[in-house]
């Protein structure tokens, strides 16, 4: 993805900042520099700010990638392995697990990594603060498990709630870890720590599901990629707290961060409803065809928007002090995403049967048009997630938070009145809710503070839907040609002609053109870079 044009120039330059300690006259140092503070400062990343994003997107991309081959392999497999009953078990726990995830992280991550200074000191407070929130959610989610059991009347759940509570604490002992290596852009070992993670925890998952253990190998596989991904964050990251301290100014990130996390905890409520009232309404084989149909979506739709998310948010938040070329790296960006989504995700309303039957396989048939009606989402999701940019990397904790609230009641209120139609009607109820409601009123909040207008994300749907358009009504006519085809065929054949269509479509139209070809100049600039660092830490042809 694309980030500061090449119209940057060189006075963004800047001399790498090292911190030394004093000498005295024995070339002693006269007073002991804490090693922690060498992963607080970020003054050395704005003298290539523009070569260390395009970097770290490469890497990050990469890695994304990479993670989407695996959950694709790991949903093909299990779904094969395990019936939906059995996802339907997990998907009901985790629904409700899910409304205080956003406690494992409270918000801090993104304080510790928005914040221009900080010090160990304040991020060492941050760490006792995500490990205090994250054991007593522990214990909360423990003390919930019959509750869970009663609500969907299924004993089994008091189990695998129990179990999966342990989680909280383990991701909450991880938190500022990985947001001390996103502050520091260091891409490429966040990459190694989620892909090792997530890799030993699908192989878990799919050993136990071999060895008939059912549901239990869901559980497994979660508990397993937690776990590691704490080990590998410890070693890799080389920071470690200090027992908490006062005066230390933390109140002003722990503030932004409470805000955060409300807003995460009701948009995560609301997010969360339509599983939750699937499950209680239609019982556990609807809810799993419902979560599997989600996750086919949504899971490929964060793939894409996290390495840009990742990249992104410390890049802007770098330069908060430089409102103009905040927007203009924000801009190019966003319209890059909007290009790649709109030109991709234009393929999965004609293709959602195939595309199904395929992944999940035939016994998932019921999947498909529940998955077809999330896929009028696509069209918003990826520039919604976007627009959140603005929030984060300006410190708009209030906004976010009085967004959320919105948002949620429109959520929920789409879920309710899809619900008389059974799954279908939902996933439909609530895409056509955020695509029309949702997305107006996130547009309307982001943009009305900061260099990055309401109109200006407004420009990125308008320029593009008619590529979404072309590819998908291309496709469609296309794919009506090949109905009594085998499901793989449909997708071999109607596929490269959708992406052929909205290719002719860029090629004609001049702002669509100029992207593209913004996204092939970045290739080759990594091109002409090698994928590793040099013993400095840069990569060659980076400036320090």
């Amino acid at each position: 993805m694309t980030n500061n044009s090449s119209s940057v120039t060189n006075a963004e330059d800047v001399l790498v900042s090292v911190n030394r300690p004093e000498r005295t006259e024995g070339d002693r140092p006269s007073k002991a520099i804490d090693p922690n503070e060498k992963h607080l400062c970020t003054d050395h990343l704005l003298g290539d700010l523009r070569g260390r994003t395009i970097s770290g997107a490469f890497i990050t991309i990469a890695s994304q990638g990479t993670q989407f081959l695996l959950n694709l392999a790991s949903i093909m497999v299990m779904a094969r392995l395990l019936t939906p009953r059995d996802f339907g078990f997990y998907a009901m726990v985790t629904t409700v697990t899910g409304f205080l995830w956003m406690f494992q992280d409270a918000g801090l991550s993104t304080a510790t990594v928005q914040r221009q200074q900080i010090t160990h000191a304040q991020v060492s407070n941050l760490y006792w603060v995500n490990v205090g929130v994250g054991g007593i959610t522990t214990l909360l989610v423990a003390a919930l498990s019959p509750v869970v059991a009663w609500f969907y009347r299924e004993p089994r759940l008091v189990a695998i709630t129990l179990v999966l509570s342990g989680t909280f604490l383990l991701a909450s002992a991880t938190v500022q870890h990985l947001a001390l290596l996103n502050r520091q852009m260091r891409f490429g070992l966040i990459a190694m720590i989620y892909i090792v993670s997530l890799l030993a925890g699908y192989l878990t998952g799919v050993g136990m599901a071999l060895l008939g253990y059912g549901y239990w190998a869901l559980v497994g596989a979660s508990v397993t990629q937690v776990a590691i991904r704490l080990v590998l964050a410890w070693l890799i990251s080389g920071w470690r707290p200090k027992l908490p301290s006062r005066n230390t100014q933390t109140w002003h990130m722990l503030t932004f961060g409470a805000n955060i996390t409300a807003g995460s905890l009701i948009y995560s409520l609301a997010r969360g409803a339509d599983n939750l009232l699937i499950g209680r309404l239609f019982g556990a084989a609807a809810v799993g065809l419902y979560s599997r149909a989600s996750i086919l979506l949504i899971r490929p739709l964060e793939q894409f928007t996290i390495p840009i998310n990742a990249v992104l948010i410390p890049a802007l938040s770098r330069l908060q002090a430089e409102p103009e070329r905040y927007r203009r790296t924000f801009l190019r960006v966003y319209e890059a995403l909007a290009l790649t989504s709109f030109l991709s995700t234009g393929l999965l309303l004609a293709l959602a049967r195939p595309l199904t039957l395929v992944v999940l396989g035939p016994r998932w048939e019921q999947a498909a048009p529940i998955f077809a009606g999330f896929s009028i989402a696509a069209l918003c999701i990826p520039l919604g997630g976007a627009s959140t940019w603005l929030f984060q990397t300006q410190g708009r904790g209030r906004d976010w938070l009085f967004f959320t609230l919105l948002g949620s009641c429109i959520t929920v209120a789409s879920f309710v009145a899809g619900l008389p139609f059974g799954p279908a009607g939902v996933a439909i109820s609530y895409s056509v809710g955020g695509l029309f409601i949702g997305v107006p009123t996130l547009f309307y909040f982001a943009g009305r503070e900061g260099p990055v207008t309401t109109a200006d994300l407004w420009g990125g749907i308008f320029r593009y839907l008619p590529l979404w358009i072309v590819v998908c009504g291309v496709t469609w006519l296309v794919h009506l040609l090949f109905l009594s085809s085998a499901p793989l065929v449909q997708l071999v054949v109607c596929a490269p002609v959708g992406l052929l269509a909205g290719a002719i479509l860029i090629y004609l139209v001049p702002s669509m053109r100029r992207v593209a070809l913004s996204l092939v100049d970045i290739l080759r600039e990594l091109k002409s870079r090698t994928s590793f660092p040099n013993a400095d830490g840069r990569f060659p042809g980076v400036a320090a």
